[in-house]
C-alpha cells in the first residue's frame, strides 16, 4: 500500500503558522518584560531603602513626591551646602566629591575657580577648619527648574582668631532621576552663583 503524500502547500501552510505563532509568542513576552522592568525601574526611583541590624536591604515606600517636593528640595540644599561649605583639611576632598554629584557644571566651574584661587591650598597651608553654623533657604516651587536662595553661615577657625561670614547663595533645582546613594533627593543646582559674602560681629541662632 502506497504511503499517502500530503499536499505540499498545506505543510507549508502549517509551518508557516507555527513560525508567526511562536514569533508573535516571543515578541509578546519581549514586551512584557520590557514592560516590567521599566515598571520595577520606576517603583526602585520612589524608593529608600536600609538595612537593617541583620544586614538584610528594605525598601521603604516613599509617600507622593509632590506632597513632599519642598521638603526634598531643602534637603537637598542642605546637603550640598554642608558639603561644599563645611570642610577642613582632612575631609575637603571627600565632601566636594560629594558635593559635586549634587549640581551641574555650574558647581564645577566654581569649584575649579576657587581651586585656582588657592582657596584649598590655603585650606591645608593654615589648617583651616571651615564649620556651617546654619543653613536657610527659600524656594519658589511656581515651575521647574526651582528658584532657589540660600544662605549659610559659617565660621572659618584660624587656631588663634574665628571669623564668622554669611554667604548668599542662588540657583535653580532641577528634578532628576534618584541616584543612591550620590543623589538621594532626585535634584540637580543649576545657575549656581555665590552672590554675597559679608562678615558677621556676632552669630545668633
Amino acid at each position: 500500500m502506497k504511503t499517502p503524500y500530503k499536499n505540499i502547500y498545506k505543510v507549508l501552510g502549517q509551518n508557516r503558522f507555527m513560525v508567526l505563532s511562536i514569533v508573535i509568542a516571543a515578541t509578546t513576552i519581549s514586551v512584557i518584560s520590557l514592560l516590567l522592568v521599566l515598571k520595577l525601574h520606576n517603583d526602585a526611583l520612589n524608593k529608600a531603602f536600609i538595612v537593617n541590624t541583620e544586614g538584610h536591604v528594605i525598601p521603604l515606600k516613599l509617600v507622593d513626591q509632590k506632597e513632599n517636593l519642598e521638603v526634598e528640595a531643602l534637603a537637598h540644599l542642605e546637603l550640598f551646602h554642608n558639603y561644599f561649605y563645611a570642610i577642613d583639611p582632612s575631609n575637603y576632598e571627600s565632601n566636594l566629591e560629594k558635593a559635586l554629584w549634587l549640581g551641574n557644571s555650574s558647581v564645577d566651574a566654581l569649584y575649579r575657580q576657587k581651586k585656582e584661587d588657592g582657596v584649598y591650598n590655603r585650606l591645608l597651608q593654615y589648617s583651616l577648619v571651615q564649620k556651617v553654623l546654619s543653613i536657610k533657604s527659600k524656594i519658589v516651587l511656581d515651575s521647574e527648574p526651582y528658584s532657589f536662595e540660600t544662605k549659610t553661615v559659617f565660621e572659618i577657625n584660624r587656631g588663634s582668631s574665628t571669623d564668622i561670614y554669611e554667604l548668599t547663595t542662588t540657583g535653580k533645582l532641577l528634578r532628576v532621576d534618584r541616584n543612591f546613594p550620590k543623589n538621594t533627593h532626585g535634584f540637580l543646582i543649576t545657575n549656581f552663583f555665590e552672590n554675597m559674602l559679608r562678615k558677621l560681629d556676632k552669630y545668633e541662632n
